[in-house]
């Protein structure tokens, strides 16, 4: 569908602009005078090249500037087509400002806020459609967008936490692999033309078994580029289906130093998001549900799901949380007193600022742990393989005194 820039004077004198989406200019026209407007120009908007982006092409730090900024604005009053108008001349990434103009858009078509943003859910996914809805219903649309800020702040930093939480161990092990490859691929075959050269005889066992995959390495380079790349690719094929998510989630959970770190982080989004929903009005069925969809990890939307068909049978939400494994006890008990006293959404916001300061404290000693791990285990490889290539030269050495 193409987009016009039109501008149009009101009955009082006022002259407006603004940009929509329509099927004709015709159709455009007829729509504006039905408003009660003059208008006075209206031309297609012309294509702007946008580069191909990965996922929605949002950051998280974009949003949590319109989700302020619109709070502020609809706070004093402003209109909300113009709220929407200037944050998309505003916004320095050219995506989102086609996004804000399209739902900009949707508005002046006369439907809804919530049912404007629900047309682009790979920026606007369910949880923050569903929050705007229930501000459209009570009314109170600055302060969701004023919550939503705040859960979307939160969320970053729990996002930055697990990048540290992973960033080390992969550089550790990426470096690792590449020492070893140079190792056995440039390295070794200098030392065994040293050996060919200083005419040793038979090797010691740990020098074979070395030279044995240097060669296999080097004389079969493609056959092992091959399967690496099959590997990648079937891992990735894996993980597009719903199976192959679960599993990487449950092996996630499950590693021994990793796994701690990821329940809190997954305990800490669950019950960030959950009592951000309660606390605007969201059923909790409903909310169960977004949180669910929104949890990032498919054994905790599983336990989620499971919890929320208990309770849509009459049973409390503690017993059935409990009942997955997935929660810690406390977590449990923690929100089972909350729904007792009738504040679960404060609890949960409680629990939430707690498990996210354990999530600072438990990336630091993971990493403060895997530190010195990877590191003897880099060692110990590289360590290996040299001491292996010296025990021919050092009886050598022997043999000539």
């Amino acid at each position: 569908m193409p987009t016009f820039i039109w501008e149009a004077r009101t009955k009082g004198g006022e002259m407006r602009t603004g940009t929509v989406a329509a099927d004709t200019q015709n159709a455009l026209v007829e729509r504006l005078v039905a408003q009660g407007l003059t208008v006075t120009k209206v031309k297609k908007k012309p294509t702007e090249f946008v580069m191909p982006t990965i996922g929605s092409g949002v950051s998280l730090k974009d949003m949590v500037v319109f989700s302020r900024t619109f709070s502020t604005m609809i706070d004093a009053g402003l209109p909300m087509v113009q709220c929407l108008d200037m944050l998309a001349n505003q916004s320095d990434n050219l995506r989102f400002r086609k996004v804000l103009a399209g739902v900009k858009a949707e508005v002046e078509a006369g439907k809804s806020l919530s049912e404007s943003l629900a047309k682009y859910p790979k920026v606007f996914d369910d949880l923050f459609s569903n929050l705007v809805a229930a501000g459209e219903a009570g009314g109170i649309l600055d302060v969701i967008f004023r919550r939503l800020s705040t859960y979307l702040e939160k969320a970053a930093k729990l996002r930055r936490q697990v990048r540290g939480a992973l960033i080390y161990p992969s550089v550790i092990f990426v470096v690792g692999v590449a020492v070893v490859m140079v190792m056995i691929t440039k390295v070794l075959p200098v030392f065994e033309k040293m050996f060919k050269d200083l005419g040793a005889g038979s090797l010691p066992a740990p020098t074979r078994f070395v030279l044995a995959i240097s060669h296999g390495v080097t004389d079969h380079a493609f056959i092992v580029i091959g399967v690496a790349v099959l590997f990648v690719v079937a891992m990735a094929l894996a993980l597009r289906t719903e199976r192959g998510r679960y599993a990487l989630d449950t092996v996630l959970l499950r590693m021994p130093v990793l796994g701690p770190v990821m329940r809190k982080v997954a305990v800490a989004r669950f019950t960030r998001t959950l009592g951000t929903l309660l606390s605007s009005g969201v059923a909790i069925l409903d909310g169960l549900e977004i949180v669910a969809k929104t949890s990032g990890n498919r054994v905790v939307a599983r336990a989620i799901m499971y919890a929320r068909a208990k309770i849509a049978e009459g049973k409390d939400i503690a017993s059935p949380l409990l009942e997955t494994g997935v929660f810690p006890p406390m977590v449990v008990q923690m929100i089972g007193v909350g729904e007792q006293t009738g504040a679960m959404d404060e609890m949960l916001q409680k629990i939430a600022d707690f498990y996210e300061d354990e999530v600072d404290t438990a990336v630091a000693a993971m990493t403060a742990l895997l530190e010195p791990i990877m590191l003897v285990f880099l060692g110990g490889v590289v360590g290996g393989m040299l001491i292996a290539m010296y025990m021919p030269i050092f009886e050598v050495a022997g043999n000539i005194k």
